[in-house]
């Protein structure tokens, strides 16, 4: 790529898509092209395929998706599978159609088996069953790593996928029903706090409701008060965290220097599992996590664990060896991570 190539990020306003335009656009790259929902529907195929014959995009980044914590996944199942696939499909094929350059897909580790070895390298894929409450969202993407692969053989294009870690960091989704666990502990410790300290009009602010009153008792449906933060499971399984700014680096690295022929052995018989762990290698429990946002927010109350509530899988870390031999190493380890990312949710409630 050069500073003057047309990328079209796909999902520019998501936790990663933003962390990439800024990444690349701190790296000197002008010509950026983005689409709101409202200005590009990805599930359209007509609209997708115009954008493409329009915009004549060099490099695709495909960041654009539906996704949610263990209790969406599981409840909007429909949803995950068919949005997926159906925006998989639109942008990846056009960017055949259109001789894109470059596309590199986005996916995630939930694509691996539920008892996968840990840590999970890029060969255990589809050698044993999914964890049944993610299991749609995890085939869209398997789905997705076999376009890319399939185009590539059959077409010769040079599309990428790359699976991270959970993510975590600027313009995460803090909703205490749909996000992801890092960012719900944190606003769940956040407001924990605040009512412990009294401070209701910042509570208040913070839910966006009329009163107090109606701030705890949605907070108290999801075990919060002013003395103690209940987490859903035991808080015994572990967790790989990356921080979004490190994936998006890692993206645009791999952008920068490799290419799909990189991804896979020269002498193999079948071209298969090419896709790229992109994580930190180091885990942590989910109780070890609460203390350390605790720590970080200065919440003084306790937790307490429901464990009639799914733990999901237990053990869920990747070996990022590969994505090493390539190149490319994580640079904000966890704690680091957490205090920048809570110092980003408070300027945004200021």
């Amino acid at each position: 790529m050069n500073k003057n190539s047309k990328i079209y990020i796909a999902g520019h306003r998501g936790l990663v898509g933003s962390a990439i335009v800024k990444n690349l656009t701190t790296k000197g790259y002008t010509n950026l092209v983005y689409r709101t929902h409202k200005e590009l529907d990805l599930l359209s195929q007509v609209d997708v395929e115009n954008f493409f014959k329009t915009e004549q995009p060099e490099y695709v980044i495909l960041a654009a998706a539906k996704v949610g914590g263990i209790v969406a996944n599981n409840t909007y199942r429909a949803d995950f599978i068919y949005e997926n696939l159906q925006i998989q499909n639109n942008v990846i094929h056009n960017a055949y159609k259109y001789e894109v350059k470059k596309l590199l897909f986005l996916g995630s580790t939930c694509i691996y088996p539920k008892m996968a070895q840990q840590p999970m390298p890029e060969d255990c894929l589809l050698t044993s069953p999914l964890e049944y409450t993610n299991e749609p969202y995890a085939i869209s993407k398997i789905a997705g790593i076999k376009m890319c692969e399939s185009y590539n053989l059959q077409y010769g294009t040079n599309f990428i996928s790359v699976m991270p870690t959970n993510l975590y960091g600027p313009n995460d989704n803090f909703d205490l029903e749909k996000s992801h666990v890092l960012p719900a502990l944190i606003r769940k410790i956040h407001c924990a706090k605040l009512l412990n300290e009294k401070k209701y009009d910042e509570v208040i602010k913070d839910l966006n409701v009329n009163s107090i009153e109606v701030a705890k008792t949605y907070l108290e449906s999801f075990g919060v008060n002013e003395n103690s933060v209940e987490i859903w499971g035991s808080g015994k399984p572990r967790r790989e965290f990356l921080y979004s700014e490190d994936m998006a680096d890692a993206c645009v690295f791999l952008l920068e220097n490799r290419d799909f022929k990189d991804t896979y052995e020269k002498d193999s018989k079948e071209v298969i599992n090419t896709h790229i762990n992109i994580g930190t290698g180091v885990d942590i429990s989910i109780k070890e996590l609460a203390l350390l946002i605790q720590e970080v927010v200065g919440f003084k109350g306790v937790f307490t664990f429901n464990d009639t509530k799914p733990d999901g899988t237990m053990v869920k870390l990747t070996d990022p060896s590969k994505l090493h031999g390539l190149g490319w190493k994580h640079k904000v380890e966890l704690k680091d991570g957490v205090r920048a990312m809570y110092k980003w949710y408070l300027v945004g409630k200021l």
